[in-house]
């Protein structure tokens, strides 16, 4: 059992290694027009339309972006973020949705690109997270009862906003957001045209056991103690990234030291490690997801982008993801890239940019009058 346990602590989506220390680069702070503070410290990566070059100040909400709130049918308060674009001639929509204590605040520039190309663009928090509340009693422990959950919002957030927005109809997700979007997928609780995925948690990385024993020991984690209690250790101080974690994420220190900047400027955006319970809602999950027939009867394209260098989820989970579905395609990266490949140096993250766009027009092209 002790040897489990620390395998499952070692497995459980978030892993301390090596200390590397980034330093946060210096800013200027001025405020924009709803009043959020923001610096000048930009992204020049090319843009995916032949538009020119302009900088995106990745910590700033682009002036054409509105956040609001969305009420989910129980009334929990859900943050999202809009670029509402030109409905008549705009290239589609896009929705994406972030990863395990995430916010869309470290994709904006990829939202900004897209939405630059053309498209009509929403992201959103997934319930609990970010700036959209907290479920496990503290402020910073990731907690859900069921990854149902969020299929249920998402299915919601869906309907509502496919009825708000011009064809075709676009999903994308981070990593656990991949896993969310997939079993919807399976489930047939959205039909978009066209699905891409940034290293999708389709499966966690860990220790090689059988799928079933992984699962069986987290839900004995979740006997001993309080299945809501953080399933792994976090920073000494708590609110401050662990030391090491950039190893994890992105070879880009400044495109990494833009979350340390965003959590500082917006403090509820701070999350730790996960409960017990998540991790073992995330096994269950995924053992959805390995069924037979299951990711073989999902006939929307979908694009996953994975990196063998992974060490938060799985990419063998990922490469055979793509090999069931029956429209699937795997960008497959190595060494070069981490976690966030979306938040990669641009030498990797241009490539990843393009192939989208590619894969995009083959597969969701924009409607004619």
């Amino acid at each position: 059992m002790d040897l489990l346990r620390v395998l499952l602590q070692r497995s459980a989506y978030q892993i301390v290694t090596k200390p590397r220390r980034t330093k946060l680069s210096k800013c200027v702070k001025h405020p924009n027009e709803q009043g959020i503070p923001v610096s000048t410290t930009s992204s020049t990566a090319t843009p995916v339309s032949d538009a020119p070059i302009a900088p995106i100040d990745r910590r700033a909400i682009p002036p054409a972006a509105t956040e609001t709130i969305w009420q989910a049918k129980d009334g929990h308060a859900v943050r999202r973020i809009d670029w509402p674009g030109a409905d008549k001639h705009a290239r589609g929509s896009i929705l994406f949705l972030p990863g395990r204590g995430d916010a869309y605040e470290k994709y904006l520039e990829s939202l900004e690109e897209w939405h630059r190309a053309g498209w009509r663009v929403t992201a959103s928090d997934w319930r609990g997270q970010a700036g959209s509340g907290r479920l496990a009693g503290d402020a910073v422990t990731g907690h859900i009862s069921d990854f149902n959950v969020w299929v249920d919002d998402l299915a919601e957030l869906w309907a509502d906003w496919k009825a708000n927005t011009p064809a075709p109809h676009v999903l994308a997700a981070h990593s656990m957001g991949g896993q969310i979007i997939m079993r919807a997928l399976v489930e047939s609780r959205v039909d978009p045209e066209a699905v891409f995925l940034s290293a999708p948690m389709l499966g966690m990385a860990g220790p090689p056991l059988p799928l079933a024993i992984l699962h069986a020991t987290a839900q004995m984690m979740t006997k001993v103690g309080d299945p809501k209690r953080q399933a792994w250790k976090w920073s000494e101080k708590p609110g401050e990234l662990p030391i090491g974690r950039a190893t994890l994420l992105t070879h880009d220190e400044d495109r990494y030291a833009d979350e340390d900047w965003w959590r500082r400027e917006r403090p509820e955006l701070v999350m730790g490690p996960a409960s017990w319970h998540w991790v073992e809602r995330a096994y269950a999950s995924w053992r959805e997801l390995e069924e037979d027939g299951a990711l073989e009867g999902v006939t929307t394209p979908v694009l996953i982008v994975s990196t063998k260098a992974d060490k938060l989820v799985s990419h063998d989970a990922n490469v055979s993801a793509a090999k069931r579905l029956p429209n699937g395609e795997l960008f497959e990266l190595g060494k070069e890239a981490a976690h966030e490949v979306l938040r990669e140096i641009d030498a990797v993250r241009d490539p990843i940019m393009q192939k989208i766009a590619s894969f995009l027009d083959q597969h969701a092209p924009a409607q004619t009058d």
